[in-house]
């Protein structure tokens, strides 16, 4: 009786194991060593030629990736594009992507294809992660290692992306909740939110905070009123709400832990930014990647690699795309 109850835990256990997504086994970061063992330099070439051409390249592509994987996991879903405008890529909260982080990884998929031995062996996926950890290092960030073995989704539709990306106005709940339901911890969370350390918004983003935040008060009490009054310099009422403003007022160009040091002072841009500062439960991570960058970079390459693993496709599953934007 015994023996018969030991075999019937193991056949249970085996059949756990089955049916275990084993994602984190499936990448590895040494996938294409034979089928395409320079695929890394590849892409960091491709990568570095367009930096050179504009710095825009940098902040594009990091979102590109981050807005990628939120939606349907890291599939290079957004990539695709439809002849009836009804991708993810045309939903309202991606229109604001920058075209120079599509044109990034399509250069880079190219210079790949370009290659006999890499043809057609590489996901545009996968050419995506390895283009977000060159930017990140280009601009002064960690270069971490990047897992591999990605396929492309063939799936990509305005509806998916329908409350899946945070919102500049989201407390900390929500952007815990938002988080941890792609795996991520609050620590994860306030790593990741220092990639704003780069790039910029538009003023239409931001506006309730410096001109209505409430009947009260014309401006947010948890803003710096300096900083405030600066905004409202740069973003006037009646001048074009898509002008752009940088994120990081103290080093736009730098991937660095100068967010967070913006964040003690109340020179967070969005709600979401301030929030992580004035909430308790995460002002004690905002003070040490604040007063640390080596932590703060350890924890973004941490972070980043967890979020390249979201709802990954991988063996049979969806396909190598021969163009980025299209399917095969």
């Amino acid at each position: 009786m015994m023996e018969s109850h030991r075999c019937s835990v193991i056949t249970v256990l085996l059949v756990l194991l089955v049916l275990e997504p084993a994602v984190s086994a499936q990448l590895s970061q040494n996938f294409y060593s034979k089928t395409c063992p320079n695929v890394e330099s590849i892409v960091r070439s491709a990568v570095q030629k367009k930096f050179q051409q504009t710095f825009v390249t940098v902040p594009a592509t990091l979102r590109l990736f981050f807005h990628d994987c939120f939606v349907r996991g890291c599939d290079a879903s957004v990539l695709l594009a439809t002849s009836n405008s009804n991708a993810e890529k045309d939903h309202p909260d991606n229109l604001s992507l920058a075209g120079d982080g599509f044109d990034t990884v399509i250069k880079a998929k190219a210079a790949v294809d370009s290659v006999p031995q890499c043809r057609n062996k590489v996901s545009c996926a996968d050419i995506l992660a390895l283009a977000t950890r060159d930017v990140v290092n280009l601009a002064g960030g960690a270069f971490y290692k990047v897992e591999l073995g990605r396929r492309d989704g063939r799936i990509s539709t305005k509806a998916s992306v329908q409350h899946k990306l945070p919102s500049p106005n989201f407390n900390l709940d929500q952007l815990n909740n938002i988080f941890s339901s792609h795996g991520l911890s609050q620590t994860d969370m306030v790593a990741l939110s220092g990639a704003h350390t780069l790039g910029f918004s538009h003023c239409s983003r931001f506006s309730k905070r410096i001109y209505n935040f409430s009947k009260g008060t014309r401006i947010d009490p948890t803003l710096n009123l300096q900083y405030a009054l600066q905004l409202r310099q740069m973003c006037p009422l009646r001048v074009d709400p898509r002008i752009a403003i940088n994120m990081d007022p103290t080093t736009p160009q730098t991937f660095d832990n100068a967010y967070f040091k913006n964040l003690k002072q109340g020179k967070g841009l969005f709600t979401s930014d301030q929030i992580l500062f004035t909430d308790s439960r995460s002002k004690p991570t905002v003070d040490l990647f604040a007063s640390n960058n080596v932590a703060f970079q350890n924890a973004f390459a941490s972070a980043i690699t967890k979020l390249g693993r979201v709802g990954v496709l991988t063996g049979n599953q969806g396909e190598i795309r021969k163009d980025c934007t299209a399917q095969n």
